[in-house]
C-alpha cells in the first residue's frame, strides 16, 4: 500500500505521574507504543516516530524490538503541538497516516477504512452518548464542515454527538501546502493538526469522516486509562486463544501476556498468570500458577506453582508450591514444596517434598545435574555444582555435596537418639 505513517510519541505524559515515558508504559507485556508500531507495519513500509520527551530512551526501546523505523525529534521549543510534531517529517509516499503512540488498542484492521479512502483528508470520528468535554465534528453531506471546540459550540452544535478520534490520513500535497501556514495564535500557543482541517475546508478540499469504534481508538493519558486499556487487551487475548482451542476456567481471572503462545490442547485454570514469551503446548496449568518466559510441553503445573524464566518442562508434573528456575525437566515428577533452580533432571526421576537445589553461593550460581530414574527423598538439598547419575536413590534428609555414581544410595543423616522420659522431666509433669 502506498502509505507513509507518522506516529506521534513526543509527549511527556504528565498525568501518568511517572519517570517512565508514557508511551513505554506496558500493556500485557509490551510498551503501548509497540502496538501502534505493529499496526503501522501491517500497513506501510515507511514509518517515522516523532520523539521529544526522553527521546533517547524511547528510541533505544523501539530499536531493540523493530527494524526499519525512522525517527524525528520534534522542535518542541519552537513548534509545540500536534501540528509542530509533523513539520519537516520526510515521507516517501503520497498519502500519510498520522497515528498516536498512546493508542495501544488500535489495529491494522481498525485503520483500514481510513487508509482505503481517497479523500484529501480522512478524519476518524466516533459518536458518544455524552460528548461533554469534547470538540464536536460538524458533518454535512458526508463531508466534515468544521471541528468546533465545546466552549465555542452553539446550543445546536452541543447536541452533536460526533467527536474527533484523533487519527488522520492526509494527502502529502495537503500537508506540504498547509503546514507552512499553521499558526500558534491560540490560548496554548501550540500548532494543531486540526487547523489543517479548517484551512483545507476553507479552500473547498474534500474531508471525509470515517466512523470508528471508540474502543480501538482509546488514548491512554493516566494510570486509570492504562488499567482500562489493559482490561480490554486482556479480553482480546483471552478470546483469541479460546477461539484457538484453549480451555479457560473463569477466564476473567487469568492474565496472559501478549507474547505468549499456545499449541494443541491446553487448559488454564482460574487465577493463572502467564508472562513474557512463554510457550504452552498440550499442557494443563492449574489454579494460581505463575509462568514467566518458559517452555511448557505436555506437562501439568500447579496449583500454586511458579515457573521462572529459562525453564523447560517436558512430560513433567510439578505440583503446589514448586518453583522452577532456569531448569530443564524432562519426564519428572515434583509433587510439592520444592525449589529446582539451574537444574537438569532426567526422565523417570521423582523429586520428594522439600527438595532444594542450593544453586547460589552468594557470588555465583551453579548447576545441578540429576539423571534418569533417580528417587529423591523428602527434604534433600543438592549443593551445586553436583551431578547425580542415573538409577540413584537419595535418602530423605540428605545433603548432597559430592557427585553420586550410577546405581548408588546417597545418605547423610545425624543418627537418631532417643532420651527416655525427656518430655516429662523437661515439663515437670511428675512422671519419671
Amino acid at each position: 500500500m502506498s502509505l507513509s505513517v507518522i506516529i506521534l510519541a513526543a509527549g511527556q505524559g504528565t498525568r501518568m505521574k511517572s519517570d517512565l515515558p508514557k508511551v513505554l508504559h506496558p500493556i500485557s507485556g509490551l510498551p503501548m507504543l509497540h502496538y501502534a508500531i505493529k499496526a503501522a507495519k501491517a500497513l506501510s513500509d515507511d514509518i517515522t516516530v516523532v520523539l521529544f520527551h526522553q527521546a533517547d530512551r524511547v528510541r533505544e526501546n523501539i530499536e531493540s524490538a523493530f527494524e526499519g523505523i525512522r525517527f524525528r525529534i520534534q522542535d518542541h521549543a519552537n513548534y509545540p503541538g500536534t501540528g509542530g510534531a509533523v513539520m519537516n517529517v520526510e515521507t516517501r509516499h503520497d498519502r500519510i497516516l498520522v497515528l498516536n503512540g498512546d493508542m495501544p488498542l488500535v489495529t491494522a484492521e481498525s485503520l483500514r477504512p481510513l487508509v482505503e479512502s481517497d479523500a484529501d483528508i480522512v478524519m476518524s470520528v466516533f459518536d458518544l452518548q455524552n460528548p461533554s468535554g469534547y470538540g464536536r465534528v460538524v458533518v454535512e453531506n458526508g463531508e466534515v464542515q468544521a471541528i468546533v471546540e465545546e466552549k465555542d459550540c452553539t446550543e445546536e452544535q452541543k447536541r452533536i454527538k460526533t467527536v474527533n478520534a484523533g487519527v488522520y490520513v492526509f494527502k502529502k500535497e495537503i500537508m506540504d501546502r498547509y503546514l507552512p501556514l499553521l499558526s500558534n495564535d491560540n490560548a496554548q500557543a501550540e500548532y494543531y493538526l486540526t487547523d489543517l482541517v479548517k484551512m483545507a475546508r476553507d479552500e473547498g478540499r474534500h474531508i471525509k469522516p470515517v466512523w470508528v469504534e471508540e474502543e480501538a481508538f482509546k488514548g491512554v493519558n493516566s494510570r486509570y486509562d492504562l488499567a482500562h486499556a489493559e482490561e480490554i487487551m486482556q479480553e482480546r487475548i483471552r478470546e483469541k486463544w479460546m477461539r484457538a482451542g484453549v480451555t479457560m476456567h473463569l477466564p476473567r481471572t487469568i492474565y496472559i501476556d501478549s507474547r505468549a503462545v499456545f499449541h494443541g490442547d491446553c487448559t488454564l485454570e482460574n487465577g493463572v498468570t502467564i508472562h513474557g514469551e512463554t510457550i504452552v503446548a498440550d499442557s494443563h496449568i492449574k489454579s494460581h500458577t505463575v509462568i514467566e518466559d518458559a517452555d511448557i510441553r505436555n506437562s501439568s503445573c500447579g496449583p500454586m506453582a511458579r515457573v521462572r524464566p529459562g525453564s523447560i518442562l517436558e512430560d513433567t508434573h510439578i505440583g503446589n508450591f514448586v518453583e522452577v528456575k532456569k531448569s530443564h525437566l524432562k519426564g519428572v515428577k515434583a509433587g510439592h514444596l520444592s525449589y529446582l533452580g539451574d537444574a537438569e533432571i532426567g526422565e523417570g526421576t521423582n523429586i520428594g517434598a522439600g527438595t532444594i537445589t542450593c544453586n547460589y553461593d552468594g557470588v555465583k550460581k551453579y548447576k545441578t545435574k540429576i539423571g534418569k530414574n533417580v528417587f529423591v527423598g523428602s527434604d534433600t538439598q543438592f549443593v551445586a555444582p553436583v551431578t547425580v547419575e542415573d538409577n540413584v536413590m537419595i535418602a530423605a534428609g540428605t545433603t548432597v555435596t559430592e557427585d553420586v555414581k550410577e546405581g548408588a544410595l546417597a545418605i547423610s543423616r545425624t543418627p537418631q537418639k532417643i532420651v527416655e522420659n525427656f518430655f516429662h522431666r523437661f515439663f515437670k509433669t511428675g512422671k519419671r
